[in-house]
């Protein structure tokens, strides 16, 4: 191992006054105004970078203290000690050099809307009911997932098939990073196995479609009041009390786009228009983000999947236990916990994946 490299290869100095002069900065952003948000982004990422490449450095203390012990002690014990040493201590650089490279690509691939807030949106496809209680599952995979994370979801709209899942089912999910570590979940999802309807155990194959759209606010997208048409209906349910007696279920129509969205989960007007609204307007970000990013795509973006909703991104097998994403090319054997919410492991890998390849293209 050569400590001269790698102490050029991280130069602690230089992060430590990066992180230093970003220290003052915070301090005195009030005064100069300047963004406080950027700031601390910036200062996270110098202080988890120099925490960690001073952590390179007391291993290769560690490291010149054994190998001076292998070169002037006789003692077999202590030589074997050392060498022990030295082996652990290039283990645990190598481990922080992962980090280190995680820590990088995560800023270099910073979205500004990772912190955002997501709209979550489900639809079955091809598969019949089947296809529908696919979609069940998948939104109760992503729901407990988000309890887990200390999320709060919030269902905007549904539609109800009649085995009980869900043809469509929108819904609003809040929290830290949401859309961070949703963000790559957009495309056709993939099912196969036996439905419980079967009688003959034949394998079918269904589809759902997630999208995953980071929540706008009033000052991302300007909407003109004579632009839209609202519609209030009365709400539709499974019938008794169930059914609002009220013309409380809202629909709002976007005419410049045709985009249709709708809401009916609670009982009062307002809400439900409030709701209907914020779901627009995610939409309408979305739709613009996706042109921008258009505009500006190098291509790198289509080599490694780009997250269009038509786009087959995973299949999950049940008779073999596996879920695949097919555009890392990565495959889990855990589907049972997995569809129970486990999808942090998963989440990580289809990241770091995703990144790797951008990464490579751009090279």
């Amino acid at each position: 191992m050569d400590l001269e490299i790698l102490k050029k290869k991280y130069n602690l100095e230089s992060i430590k006054t990066s992180k230093e002069e970003l220290e003052k900065r915070m301090e005195n952003a009030h005064n100069t105004g300047e963004d406080m948000s950027q700031l601390s982004i910036d200062l996270t990422y110098f202080s988890n970078l120099y925490y960690n490449i001073l952590k390179i450095y007391e291993y290769i203390d560690k490291y010149q203290q054994a190998k001076e012990i292998l070169n002037d002690s006789e003692d077999p014990e202590y030589k074997e000690l050392a060498n022990q040493e030295i082996e652990e201590v290039i283990n645990n650089i190598a481990e922080v050099e992962k980090e280190i490279r995680k820590i990088q690509v995560n800023r270099k691939f910073h979205d500004e809307d990772d912190s955002r807030n997501v709209i979550l949106e489900i639809r079955a496809g091809a598969g019949g009911e089947e296809a529908s209680l696919f979609a069940s599952n998948l939104f109760n995979m992503y729901k407990t997932y988000s309890i887990n994370k200390g999320w709060d979801v919030q269902i905007i709209d549904s539609n109800v098939s009649e085995a009980g899942g869900y043809k469509e089912v929108i819904a609003h999910i809040s929290g830290k990073n949401v859309y961070r570590n949703l963000k790559y979940e957009s495309g056709v999802h993939r099912v196969q196995r036996v439905p419980t309807t079967e009688a003959s155990g034949r394998i079918h194959t269904s589809t759902a479609s997630v999208a995953i759209m980071p929540e706008a606010k009033d000052i991302d997208i300007e909407i003109n009041p004579e632009d839209l048409r609202i519609d209030v209906m009365r709400a539709s349910g499974a019938g008794g009390q169930c059914v609002n007696r009220t013309d409380s279920a809202v629909r709002i129509t976007h005419l410049p786009t045709g985009i249709v969205v709708s809401c009916q989960e609670t009982k009062h007007q307002a809400q439900n228009k409030e709701k209907a609204m914020a779901n627009l307007r995610s939409r309408l970000y979305d739709r613009k983000k996706s042109e921008e990013d258009a505009k500006r795509s190098d291509m790198r973006s289509s080599q490694i999947g780009s997250a269009s909703r038509a786009e087959k991104i995973r299949t999950y097998n049940f008779p073999q236990n596996r879920i695949t994403d097919h555009r890392v090319k990565k495959s889990w054997h855990s589907i049972e916990s997995i569809m129970l919410g486990d999808l942090e492991q998963l989440i990580e890998d289809v990241r770091e994946g995703i990144q790797s390849e951008m990464l490579k293209n751009e090279q």
